[in-house]
């Protein structure tokens, strides 16, 4: 038997340079890129601003994704992004950036929950207004999730790893289209070839809020720092290979999109995957690959709906919230009021924001606040290192303090981007980031006088 006093035993580091590879590859791809490229169109204008972008944001990507590697790899615990905040700002200054991170993955969930319901909705209510029969489709997709989830259904793994399969998949295809389909429409994309510099330049700008929203994951690097043998090697080869695949997966995708629909169509359209498959196959595809796209999305906003009550959980075990977000229900395992507040966060999106648009730009705001002051951490790790010395075995970004700065600066101008792009979404994004702050103090008053 074991002795009490024996330490109790450490996560052995298991993660090899392809496993790690693959887990970028996976926290990078997700729904957004059969949606997103119809928003870089617009802001763009011309093709060269539109892969300009593209190319930009795998850049940013690869040096966001080896800044928060460090990070993880000197601050290994569970929860990582979530835990940074506290540990190196502030516990209240960690309850306002999770406070937006809760309100910003409901917007992202209904962002992504309209995305399935612009597939579908020509199929299922083809009479209907197209703006009314989305907010009907996507309402009613989030109530029976919700009603899901309460009875305790979980998805399973193997529908979790399908959606993946069918992901890759659709990209694959969608890339093939451009050696068996004519682009007749390519050459009628010369939409604003005469603009000014300037013009060019606030183009390419605005064109990093839906970029940089497809490129989001990457920053759960930093939950693996310590999962990895020989760290200073392995973290930034496998986070370059990673990003290296998004690129070209993300690049070709878009190229095809381009080729096939031209940049003019591609500004307008909504349903990328079933366009390019029905010209490839004719109707019957088209309507067959709405639906499947349509079940595809409502899976990733059924893990959504599963797995952000955890967050409240967390945040309420630290008692940053009240014992009730982790009340589970004996029967079901269902975190009942955590799991009804998410909902109705998502529902309250939709009724303001019906546009996907409109909640990119909210998203974006609240993500790139997180973002920057989670990279800016690696400063405040870095100078308490000089004192305390490094961890063994760490990862440490080259380039530093240029690389990280130049990566908050990027997402510095991801907020100014929002505040020219939609006043309204930066002031009630700031409001909201702002309020935190004696929501926090008055939480933690009435949790100490109980």
């Amino acid at each position: 038997m074991k002795s009490a006093n024996e330490e109790p035993v450490k996560i052995k580091p298991q993660l090899k340079t392809f496993d790690l590879t693959m887990i970028v590859v996976g926290l990078v791809i997700g729904m957004g890129i059969f949606r997103v490229p119809t928003e870089v169109a617009q802001k763009a204008g011309i093709p060269l601003i539109f892969f300009a972008a593209w190319i930009t944001g795998a850049v940013v990507s690869f040096i966001g994704a080896l800044t928060f590697a460090e990070i993880g790899s000197r601050y290994p615990v569970a929860g990582g992004f979530y835990k940074i905040f506290s540990h190196c700002y502030h516990p209240a200054f960690a309850f306002m950036v999770n406070w937006i991170i809760v309100i910003s993955n409901a917007a992202a969930t209904a962002g992504v929950a309209i995305m399935g319901a612009e597939y579908i909705a020509p199929i299922l209510l083809p009479s209907v207004s197209h703006a009314i029969a989305i907010q009907i489709i996507t309402v009613s997709s989030i109530a029976i999730l919700y009603l899901i989830n309460m009875i305790g259904i979980r998805v399973s793994a193997k529908l979790l790893n399908g959606l993946m399969i069918l992901k890759l998949s659709m990209l694959v295809l969608l890339i093939s289209a451009v050696f068996f389909v004519k682009g007749e429409h390519a050459e009628e994309i010369s939409v604003i070839q005469n603009q000014s510099s300037s013009d060019m330049w606030k183009a390419f700008a605005l064109c990093f809020i839906p970029v940089f929203f497809t490129y989001g994951g990457y920053q759960q690097t930093m939950n693996f720092g310590n999962d990895i043998p020989n760290a200073r090697r392995t973290m930034p080869r496998a986070i370059f290979y990673g990003i290296t695949i998004v690129l070209i997966i993300y690049l070709a995708v878009n190229y095809s999109y381009y080729k096939v629909l031209g940049l003019g169509t591609l500004q307008h359209t909504t349903t990328l995957a079933s366009d390019i498959t029905g010209l490839m196959f004719g109707p019957i595809a088209y309507k067959l690959v709405s639906v499947i796209m349509f079940f595809s999305v409502m899976a990733y906003v059924n893990v959504s709906v599963m797995s952000n009550p955890r967050i409240y959980f967390a945040m309420a075990e630290d008692k940053v919230l009240p014992p009730i977000f982790k009340r589970l229900n004996n029967k079901t395992q269902v975190q009942e009021f955590a799991l009804t507040l998410f909902c109705v966060f998502i529902l309250l999106t939709l009724f303001f924001m019906a546009s996907f648009q409109k909640i990119l730009e909210y998203v974006m705001f609240f993500d790139s606040i997180s973002l920057i002051t989670a990279a800016a951490a690696i400063f405040i790790l870095r100078y308490r290192a000089k004192k305390e010395g490094d961890p063994e075995n760490i990862f440490k970004i080259k380039g530093y303090p240029y690389l990280p700065a130049f990566y908050i600066l990027i997402y510095m101008a991801v907020n100014i981007s929002v505040l020219y792009a939609n006043p309204t979404a930066a002031t009630w994004g700031f409001i909201l980031f702002v309020s935190g702050l004696p929501l926090y103090y008055l939480i933690k008053f009435v949790l100490n006088k109980k």
